[in-house]
């Protein structure tokens, strides 16, 4: 290996490394007050260490070397536990009580009465999404949350089979979704825009692949969306897109998925009704396009493995593509 080399691998790491702390997964982007607090409490931390570790590893140089009074007084034992116990001691707790007070820890996120409240079940491995309207009543989405912009959302956080954990960086810290528990997180958006979540607990084979995304959307706009996501499915409008209707509940998916309006009440999958209005399929794993959805009708458990869909090889193309057309056109 060339001298050369380890230079070059160094400065990819850091590149790889300074590259990841931009985007749209990513803490250090904050878009929220949640994630804006998370973000200067990590700052604050990690200054006030690096500072202390400079002024540890220039003290202990002295006191080594022994020159001089500096030299005795930071070896002396009144100076050891002075720095070495009271003055730690001191400045932890003074770091801790920050870090409670910028956290409110132990207090509730309080949103109001009125606040929209979202049911978010971790799956293997996907996320079933349950928008609570006014009056009490409920619809399903999947993989994706949208919320208006200024608006504190509560989630409450279930899981319907393994420790999941919910995160989304740019938008608040993570918590676990334990099986019997709910949990409460509070979603708050400071601008419109996208922000990309991840499962942080280990829960499976395809648990790098359980992502979703959070849109935040304007008043106006979220409340549009909000009143078209909770309709049914709109019709089929190209004879095509009405052939793979019919292939859709002739072949059994209605059994597994929900489309409202149109018969199929399965809720062992995502819910369907407007799955062609999304960010992505299959949990971030695909785009959201006539081709992804007839790669993951026939291929599935090789894109996701272990998932609980079984490989559909039994249409021909011609059927595969119609089935595709329709869900594509599920706006």
């Amino acid at each position: 290996m060339s001298r050369k080399q380890p230079h070059c691998a160094l400065v990819l790491l850091i590149a790889a490394s300074v590259g990841g702390c931009a985007g749209d997964q990513s803490a250090f982007s904050p878009a929220g007050p949640h994630a804006e607090s998370i973000d200067t409490l990590f700052w604050i931390m990690t200054v006030a260490g690096l500072l202390i570790f400079l002024a540890v590893m220039a003290m202990a140089a002295v006191a080594i070397g022994r020159r001089g009074r500096l030299g005795q007084l930071l070896s002396s034992e009144r100076f050891v536990i002075g720095a070495g116990i009271v003055f730690p001691i001191a400045i932890l707790t003074l770091l801790l009580t920050y870090g409670l007070f910028v956290m409110r820890a132990g207090a509730p996120l309080a949103a109001g009465e009125d606040a929209l409240r979202i049911k978010v079940s971790g799956e293997r491995w996907w996320w079933r999404i349950t928008y609570v309207r006014p009056d009490g009543t409920t619809f399903e989405s999947a993989n994706e949350i949208r919320i208006p912009v200024g608006r504190p959302v509560v989630l409450e956080l279930t899981t319907a089979d393994v420790i999941h954990s919910f995160w989304v960086p740019k938008l608040a810290g993570k918590l676990d979704m334990i099986p019997g528990r709910t949990n409460e997180l509070t979603l708050q958006a400071s601008a419109e825009g996208v922000s990309r979540g991840q499962c942080a607990e280990y829960c499976g084979g395809a648990h790098a692949l359980m992502s979703l995304y959070v849109v935040a959307l304007a008043e106006d706009a979220f409340q549009e969306w909000f009143a078209r996501e909770a309709g049914p499915a709109p019709p089929p409008e190209t004879d095509r897109e009405r052939l793979g209707q019919q292939i859709f509940l002739q072949n059994g998916c209605g059994g597994c998925h929900t489309i409202r309006g149109i018969g199929a009440n399965g809720a062992i999958g995502p819910d369907l009704t407007h799955v062609g209005s999304r960010l992505s399929l299959a949990a971030a794993a695909l785009p959201n396009d006539t081709q992804a959805f007839a790669r993951w009708i026939r291929n599935n458990q090789h894109i996701k493995p272990d998932n609980l869909m079984p490989d559909y090889t039994i249409l021909d193309e011609s059927q595969l593509i119609a089935l595709a057309s329709y869900l594509e056109g599920l706006k």
